[in-house]
């Protein structure tokens, strides 16, 4: 897997609406922001400082400079979920699973969705084993 940065939950923010819309200048990022008291230059900081870790990339074109995300939201996912796994179960898949049926509530479309990749999981694992 690639080197994926760490980035903030601020940052998080402004990696979604890039994720959602290519091509956005940092005044068109602080629009889809609405709701958040943060100010323009404030959003301007996020994505120099994500540019900087090469999460986004940018080209400045004659009426403004505009952004693109260089990683992909399931690779930074990924990495963000190994993090997790590594930082609160010691790397202990079947632990975090565990916490986590036991402590959500799952519909029965989540269920199903569990089951066939449980079952799916033990096809690959007696391939594997062969």
């Amino acid at each position: 897997m690639k080197q994926i940065p760490k980035i903030s939950d601020a940052e998080w923010e402004v990696m979604n609406i890039l994720w959602n819309e290519t091509r956005l200048t940092a005044a068109q990022v602080f629009e889809r922001l609405n709701g958040r008291s943060w100010k323009l230059n404030t959003v301007r900081t996020f994505l120099t400082r994500l540019e900087k870790k090469k999460a986004v990339c940018s080209e400045s074109l004659p009426e403004a400079r505009v952004f693109v995300a260089a990683l992909s939201r399931e690779d930074c996912i990924k990495a963000e979920g190994e993090t997790f796994l590594q930082r609160f179960f010691q790397g202990a898949t079947g632990a975090l699973l565990v916490h986590f049926v036991e402590n959500r509530s799952l519909s029965r479309k989540d269920l199903k969705e569990l089951e066939e990749i449980l079952e799916q999981k033990r096809k690959e694992g007696s391939r594997e084993r062969r």
